[in-house]
């Protein structure tokens, strides 16, 4: 790794990329929680009564909170470095750092980005786990999974998350800066079982998870095709009512009675999408991978696979929310008119 040590930002790079990413992901997640928190006020009750919301509506807002966190606290070290133009490692260190070791900026980094890489990964299959439940399993959906489960549930995956991602910080694994010099992640290729430990077990966490939500999507996309395939063609929204928390998108979801607000549940029929999303995932795994058995020291690669892992927080609250709302809908409608 030539730019463990490095005091300086590697000649010939740019800012742009890092600063295209973050006004995306900084534009998508104020927007998504903007039209989450008017959703919110219009759905409540004319007595004024805070609105009651589903599980779904807080994990999807712990979505967008978390994404919009991870570009908040991130991006900011990476602007700092290109600023100044000296490397996180310099940043951080009371005279510089020695011996290759990573300065406090740059553990810092580390942890931030292992965390904001798998809270939202646990999110999403929160999501596709309640998507689930609410088509194959109504009765226990409708007595078990509530609001207060879903505000239980998101800070303790929180907590989960962060031990775990904290474990490199203790000493098993190694936190590293790498090219250009802007960012630093736990080391993924050299060293013995304690230094690749941690990349090989976290590479398998996102692995599972990911198997996780697609099994769960595929899964909710053949109950919805199962029970279409079952309704008189007469109603086309006769499924809907099967299942009050996932087929229809948020800007279907109005109240059907004073005071009583339907929930905010994901779209199966972009199911699709939820599917193939978490494989952006895939290419730290894949760098985990290749990096403690093959060896492999592509720092390119390395850098190539953090961008993908960045622009899952930016397609999120797009997928999500807003593509989901009725202005978005009436804007195609007319466009496609046009």
């Amino acid at each position: 790794y030539r730019c463990r040590g490095s005091r300086f930002i590697e000649s010939g790079q740019s800012v742009l990329p890092s600063s295209v990413l973050f006004a995306a992901g900084l534009l998508g997640n104020v927007l998504a929680l903007m039209l989450l928190g008017q959703h919110r006020r219009r759905s409540r009750s004319p007595a004024g009564r805070p609105a009651r919301v589903s599980a779904f509506y807080v994990l999807v807002s712990g979505l967008a909170v978390t994404d919009l966190l991870g570009k908040c606290l991130i991006s900011p070290m990476v602007f700092a470095a290109y600023a100044y133009n000296r490397s996180l490692s310099e940043l951080g260190a009371l005279g510089g750092p020695s011996d290759g070791e990573p300065g406090a900026l740059c553990q810092l980094f580390a942890f931030l980005m292992a965390f904001f890489g798998l809270a939202p990964t646990l999110l999403l299959l929160a999501m596709a786990t309640e998507c689930w439940l609410s088509l194959g399993h109504p009765y226990f959906y409708r007595r078990r999974v509530t609001r207060r489960l879903g505000a239980v549930l998101a800070p303790l995956g929180a907590g989960l998350c962060a031990l775990f991602c904290a474990l490199p910080l203790l000493g098993f694994g190694v936190p590293m800066q790498y090219c250009p010099g802007t960012w630093c992640f736990i080391r993924m290729a050299g060293g013995g079982p304690r230094q690749l430990g941690f990349p090989v077990l976290y590479a398998t966490v996102l692995g599972v998870l990911v198997v996780a939500i697609g099994a769960c999507n595929v899964s909710s996309m053949r109950q919805l095709y199962g029970m279409a395939r079952r309704q008189p063609r007469r109603c086309p929204h006769t499924v809907s009512k099967l299942s009050p928390s996932c087929p229809l998108p948020v800007s279907h979801l109005s109240p059907s009675r004073p005071g009583v607000v339907p929930k905010v549940s994901p779209n199966p029929s972009d199911g699709s999408y939820t599917v193939l999303h978490p494989l952006g995932l895939c290419c730290p795994q894949i760098r985990a991978y290749m990096g403690a058995f093959a060896a492999d020291f592509n720092e390119n690669a390395d850098l190539s696979a953090l961008r993908f892992l960045s622009v899952n927080s930016i397609v999120d609250p797009w997928v999500f929310i807003i593509f989901r709302t009725s202005v978005f809908r009436l804007f195609v409608r007319r466009l496609c008119r046009r």
